[in-house]
């Protein structure tokens, strides 16, 4: 199948991007760079990663239009507890950097990483708590 722009166009992000091979790459770098990061890591002091990457995987799987297994929490009680913590715009900054990094280093094109990005921001409030 080639790339050209009618192809392109009427696939869903997540198959712009690679499908479930590139989420789950994508998700496991992420993962590297956020508990490396010392603006955030403590918020992930007491989580099973394995578990924390797997939700991550089906969520952002279903946020960029493939299949929807996600079954957690809505983003503003599964964030709850860390809003208690002091969770604020920083940190959610810092998540969306390792994020935009995770996709560049992973050479995803810049045009898709926007998209990524617009996606993630609309999560900001109910992860924040607002």
């Amino acid at each position: 199948m080639s790339n050209s722009p009618e192809t392109t166009s009427s696939q869903s992000l997540y198959e712009q991007l690679g499908g479930e091979a590139a989420v789950n790459a994508a998700v496991d770098i992420f993962y590297r760079k956020v508990l490396s990061d010392y603006r955030i890591n403590r918020f992930f002091d007491n989580s099973d990663m394995e578990k924390q990457a797997a939700k991550q995987k089906a969520f952002l799987t279903m946020a960029f239009g493939g299949p929807n297994n996600y079954s957690g929490q809505d983003m503003r009680t599964a964030h709850a507890r860390f809003v208690k913590m002091g969770l604020d715009n920083s940190h959610f900054d810092a998540v969306m950097e390792n994020l935009c990094a995770t996709l560049s280093e992973l050479n995803v094109p810049q045009e898709l990483i926007d998209q990524v990005s617009a996606i993630a921001e609309t999560t900001r409030n109910d992860i924040l708590g607002k």
